[in-house]
């Protein structure tokens, strides 16, 4: 069986950017202002407040719930394969906190 990419954790960073921490332990930093900037879907998580607020893991990708109500059929998401594929692998930005 071949591995299936799984984010079980996502943390909004600085400027739209997401820390994605993936089920092999490997945590990639995803750039979502390119999204943004297209427009559609997108322009609801254009507000910072709104990028940070809704940003959740839902079917196991980086995910944002648009609606409130944890609905995967409601949520804007990225594909999990594409963001472990293109995206940079990054050192954990909670280490040493708390």
């Amino acid at each position: 069986m071949d591995f299936m990419p799984m984010i079980v954790q996502a943390i909004a960073g600085e400027n739209f950017t997401v820390y994605a921490y993936f089920n092999d332990g490997a945590i990639r930093l995803v750039d979502v202002k390119p999204f943004i900037k297209k427009g559609g879907v997108f322009s609801a998580i254009a507000d910072p407040t709104a990028f940070r607020e809704k940003l959740t893991v839902l079917n196991d990708t980086v995910a944002w719930d648009i609606s409130g109500d944890r609905d995967p059929t409601k949520c804007i998401d990225l594909d999990p394969i594409s963001i472990f594929k293109t995206c940079p692998i990054v050192s954990d930005p909670l280490a040493g906190v708390g």
